[in-house]
């Protein structure tokens, strides 16, 4: 299947998901795809338009209610937990990833579909699309959180332009590292639901280094 799309292509699909959330969600949406263009320029230059795409939908269904979400899962065949029920904010990539053969099927790529299901909580052994989304939604300019922008610091803090293939992964997995910690150290504050595929990509990551 096409890796590749035309600025047409991504033009219509930024109109498309324009419809599906509000004003603040589509600012940040444009945002995130346009810091995935930074990120895939440094890791990954033959894949941006793909980039774009993943980045275009992968709050295309945030806004939905919770029992919208549940009934795409449920209508797709996946189990909803407990534990899914107890974090509602963690469905939408779930379900971005599920309507998009349907609603957005020529851009249902294995990698597009990846992307988008696994930014939210990031997993194992993760694909460089994969962590790349998943960074451009953390760090994009829209975010003002604390972490986001000590995150997005400690990223853009490195000699890119002097250092080799390597070193420019290890930096980027050394960032998805800090971006659990913070997430988790967040999560444990609050009282909150941890997802495991958050401690099972940290620690994949820890042991990898």
């Amino acid at each position: 299947m096409n890796n590749k799309f035309s600025e047409e292509m991504l033009s219509y699909l930024r109109e498309s998901v324009k419809n599906e959330m509000g004003e603040k969600r589509y600012f940040h949406t444009l945002e995130v795809e346009k810091m995935a263009t930074r990120l895939g320029e440094i890791y990954a230059p033959d894949d941006i338009s793909m980039l774009r795409a993943a980045a275009l939908l992968h709050d295309v269904t945030k806004e939905r209610t919770t029992d919208e979400h549940i009934a795409i899962c449920e209508n797709a065949g996946e189990i909803v937990s407990f534990g899914d029920r107890k974090a509602p904010k963690m469905f939408h990539s779930r379900t971005a990833a599920l309507v998009i053969p349907t609603k957005y099927p020529e851009f249902a790529t294995p990698e597009i579909i990846s992307a988008v299901r696994y930014h939210t909580t990031g997993r194992e052994n993760m694909t460089l699309a994969e962590k790349i989304i998943y960074l451009a939604d953390y760090i994009d300019m829209s975010r003002k959180y604390g972490d986001c922008v000590a995150l997005r610091d400690f990223f853009f803090d490195f000699d890119f332009e002097n250092s080799d293939e390597q070193s420019k992964i290890r930096h980027l997995n050394d960032t998805l590292i800090m971006s659990y910690n913070l997430t988790i150290k967040g999560l444990l504050e609050e009282d909150k639901h941890i997802a495991h595929t958050t401690f099972e990509a940290r620690n994949f990551l820890i042991l990898e280094r």
